[in-house]
């Protein structure tokens, strides 16, 4: 692989989770996020087999050490299950715009996390490139655009708690996921083991729950059914795959700060898409975290 094979791979995976989110908003408005969160993974794991028989001649990583699954499956645990179903919840109480704002703490997270508990380090050039790109997130996400205001009551306190609890989550998910890359284990293979567990705790809950035959129901709506086999693709397949080929190849606080771009990517798509309006704050926000980026790289 190139020089830049991680960064690339990072970038590649804020393209892919731009249009995730483009396709399971709309699944989700149709059928509920719970619906669209579990049936994403069992769509994802049936795109990895595929690909996994084309490359390696079997659909599942076989001899996989008991320390691997530990890792890669508490990755998955703490980023797909537990990260993201605070974040979904966090959308509900608080509404998106002050739940991506906590998300920007993502990179910052991994960073000091990375520091901590792998060692890893980064350059005044590479610092500053994370600042601006951090910083770009931000002045985009939180751009007013004149909904209610929300109270500051113990809905909204729980909203903003369980946002930074899908924050934390996803750096968690990020250097846990690391460790089991040790050695250049395959990522499509550790991208299989992470959502096979995610899947195995998700489906589990629902049983638990009775609420199975109810998820299972939803998929009749072919529109919703259409749209998360789309996300499915360029989400829980491609993007988690190149995620962890970002964090594989170059330092995770790096890759979590390019991955930690589609709220910068979703205004031309959402003008493209939606014909939403770009607004000045916008574009200076997102030139903003693209000089971010392209410091990262020069550095």
């Amino acid at each position: 692989m190139g020089p830049f094979a991680g960064e690339i791979a990072a970038l590649a995976t804020a393209v892919c989770w731009s249009f995730t989110a483009l396709f399971f908003s709309f699944g989700g408005r149709r059928v509920g996020s719970d619906v669209v969160n579990r049936t994403r993974l069992l769509l994802a794991l049936a795109w990895l087999a595929m690909l996994h028989t084309a490359l390696y001649g079997r659909p599942w990583p076989e001899a996989v050490e008991p320390e691997r699954w530990w890792w890669l499956g508490l990755s998955g645990v703490l980023g797909l299950v537990i990260g993201d179903a605070a974040l979904f919840q966090a959308y509900v109480l608080v509404g998106p715009r002050l739940a991506m704002l906590m998300m920007s703490l993502v990179p910052i997270a991994s960073t000091a996390m990375a520091w901590l508990f792998l060692g890893q380090t980064i350059g005044r050039e590479q610092a500053l490139g994370i600042a601006l790109t951090v910083g770009g997130v931000a002045w985009v996400v939180t751009e007013r655009t004149g909904g209610p205001a929300h109270d500051t009551g113990p809905a909204f306190r729980k909203g903003i708690a369980l946002a930074l609890v899908g924050a934390l989550g996803q750096s968690a998910n990020l250097i846990t996921a690391r460790v089991g890359l040790a050695g250049d284990f395959p990522a499509l293979s550790a991208s299989m083991l992470r959502i096979l567990v995610a899947a195995v705790v998700l489906w589990l809950l629902s049983a638990l729950r009775g609420d199975v035959g109810r998820v299972v129901s939803r998929w009749s709506d072919r529109s919703a059914m259409a749209a998360m086999v789309a996300g499915s693709v360029v989400g829980p397949f491609l993007g988690i795959w190149l995620s962890l080929v970002a964090i594989q190849r170059t330092q995770v606080g790096i890759a979590s700060t390019l991955m930690a771009l589609p709220p910068v990517l979703l205004i031309p798509l959402g003008y493209l898409v939606h014909g939403e309006r770009v607004t000045r704050r916008g574009v200076v926000g997102t030139m903003v975290a693209i000089t971010g980026v392209a410091v990262i790289f020069l550095a």
